[in-house]
Formats: structure tokens, sequence, C-alpha cells
């Protein structure tokens, strides 16, 4: 038996063809490490290169045509998730579930994570379906795939046969996927912000360099926190920060290119629940955060800086300037005006470790 890659209504694509299939072939190789260069949608000598290359550390004839037997691989590696108009429903008629058999994974999934409300039981696994789906990885984790194998009814599993095994890896895979979309702590990981001083941009970079040399040289202790924040990282703390404070729900977020982030959970609270431990591992606390700053057009440094007995340090004309306490660099104000003498600026007022090029 088979998984039924007809409903795929997959083309052949070689050298000279265009368009979104070809586009989800070259994600595929990119992801999978064959250098295809742009993803452009356009099967060309460098696409062709990469199938071939591909065909051959898979053991398949190596002529650069995409068709039925390279299709049959890649599915299994993960391509199916690159087919365009990709749904569940469409992953599971791949499958071979029918109506019947998606009627009871929507039962199971209730039954398993004690999805309140319940999924309909309708045989369509649409939108809510794949909501539920998502929040039973979240609360099942890996237990999920185990939990699931064992209340499949033995009628679903003879239909599938020896394919039910892998057609279960499959589905417990894009659950998985599912999970990982949604808002959370673990998208901290994503995007992360620079701590180095060469992320600046000229000429802030250079005054900053020199000013870092002077604190040294000085005797000062210098922790920079964050330089360069990437506008998608603003973009995660900014609406996590907004759904916690309930200034707009979940439902209402606009989406951003590249950030293939899921805010909306399969309850209200779950997402606030969600944008609220963003809000935490973030750290930002009662602080405003802005889609567009400083920090994310590279000309605004998070600095800590300390420094024991006196800090005899010279300013950008070169004259010794003696500075006591406070010993940080956020509240002494004879240290402002030395960093300010390199075109660094303190912030004032708020924000404590917040350098920039303008005092802003």
């Amino acid at each position: 038996m088979a998984f039924n890659i007809g409903v795929l209504k997959l083309p052949v694509i070689k050298k000279g063809s265009q368009g979104t299939f070809v586009i989800a072939w070259q994600r595929f190789l990119k992801e999978n490490e064959f250098p295809v260069g742009t993803v452009d949608g356009d099967f060309g000598n460098g696409t062709d290169t990469a199938t071939r290359s591909y065909q051959r550390k898979n053991q398949l004839s190596a002529d650069g045509v995409v068709g039925n037997n390279t299709y049959v691989k890649a599915l299994s590696q993960g391509f199916i998730f690159k087919v365009p108009n990709f749904s569940a429903n469409l992953l599971l008629a791949y499958l071979r579930f029918g109506s019947s058999e998606v009627k009871e994974l929507q039962r199971n999934l209730n039954a398993i994570a004690q999805l309140t409300p319940p999924l309909t039981t309708d045989g369509d696994f649409g939108y809510r379906s794949n909501q539920g789906l998502a929040e039973a990885y979240k609360k099942r984790d890996v237990r999920l795939r185990t939990e699931l194998t064992d209340s499949i009814s033995s009628s679903t599993k003879n239909k599938l046969g020896t394919d039910f095994e892998q057609a279960l890896d499959i589905f417990n895979t894009y659950a998985k996927r599912l999970r990982f979309r949604l808002s959370g702590a673990h998208w901290y990981n994503y995007f992360p912000t620079s701590r180095a001083i060469s992320a600046l941009a000229s000429p802030f970079r250079e005054r900053v360099q020199a000013f870092q040399k002077a604190l040294i040289d000085g005797g000062a202790q210098t922790i920079i926190s964050a330089t360069y924040r990437p506008p998608q990282r603003a973009y995660l703390m900014h609406y996590a920060a907004r759904i916690d404070r309930g200034e707009i729900s979940p439902n209402n977020v606009p989406g951003m290119a590249g950030v293939d982030i899921d805010w909306v959970h399969y309850t209200a609270s779950g997402a606030r629940q969600a944008a609220s431990q963003m809000v935490d591992i973030y750290g930002i606390g009662g602080n405003p955060v802005a889609l567009k700053s400083l920090h994310t057009q590279r000309l605004a440094l998070d600095w800590n800086i300390t420094w024991e007995e006196t800090l005899r340090i010279k300013n950008s004309n070169g004259n010794i300037i003696e500075i006591n306490e406070p010993r940080n660099g956020a509240e002494n104000k004879l240290l402002f005006d030395v960093g300010a003498s390199y075109g660094v600026y303190k912030l004032l007022d708020r924000d404590p470790p917040h350098w920039s090029y303008n005092g802003r």
C-alpha cells in the first residue's frame, strides 16, 4: 500500500519549468542544504544541479526531472508541508484518512486533550481542528503520538495497514509544527538581539568604540546587553506586550513577513498566557516596545557601566575627567557628559542602560 499522492496534483517539473511548485521544490532543496541560489520559481541551472545532487544522494535516477519517484522520496522527508495550497484536509487525504477517520481523530483529540469546548466531529479538519491539534500537542507534547496510537481504532489501523505508523509520524510532525507556531516563551530564541558593537551603524559604531575604549582604559567594567534588535524581534515584543496589556486582541494582530507565528490559541486565556510568558522572558515589564526604534535602526545600545573608587576617563578632547559616585552609567551625569563628547548620549529619566546617537 502507499499514500495517495494523486490528491496532491503534483506536476512534473524540470529545467525550464516555472511557478509555485518550482518555488516549493526550491525551498525544500534549500532547507535540505542543496544550494539552489535564489528561490524565484524558475527551474534554471542551479535548481537542476541541486535536484540531481538530491537524487544521487537518495539513490534516485539523477536526471534532474522531479517526477513521481522523486516526489515520493521528498514527501517522506517533509516536502508534503511545502506543497502549494497545503492544508490539514489535504494532508489527511494524502495519508488516506477518509471522513470517518477524520471524525475519529477529532473525537480522540477531544478526549486526549480534554478540549473545552470540544471540537465538532464533522469530518472536516479545518481551522478550528487545527487549533485543537495545536492545543493537544501543547498539553500532551511528546505523549500525543503514543496516545493517538492507543486510541485510534483497529478499523482505521487496518485500513492504513503497514502505512499506519508512518502516517501517524507525519501527522504528529504536523501537530508539532502547529504547536511551535503558537506564541509563547520559545519565540525568545528566534531573531536574537545582537550584543556586538560591530552591529551598530556607522558613524555611531565608531563613536561607541572610542567611548568604550576610554571607559576600559579608565578602569570601568562594561556589559553590553543589546545593540541591534531585528525588526522581527521588535514585532514579537511589541504585540506580546500589547496582548498582555489588553490593548489588542490576538485575532487583530497583523502578520509580518518571515515571522510564522500564530497569536491565536484554542482559547483566549491560552493566548493571553502565552503573551504574558513572552513579556516575562523578554524582560519587557511595563516598558513600551516600538515596532521601529533606534535599536532596530542600529543607533542605540543597552550598556551597563560600573566602576570602583575613582574613574579617571578621557573625554574626546583628551582631557582626563575624574568621576566618583554614583558609580554606574545609569545615574552619573558627569559620565553622561563624557559620553556626549564622543557622540554617545544617555537617555535620561527612564530605561537606565539605554544610550544612543541622540539620547532618545
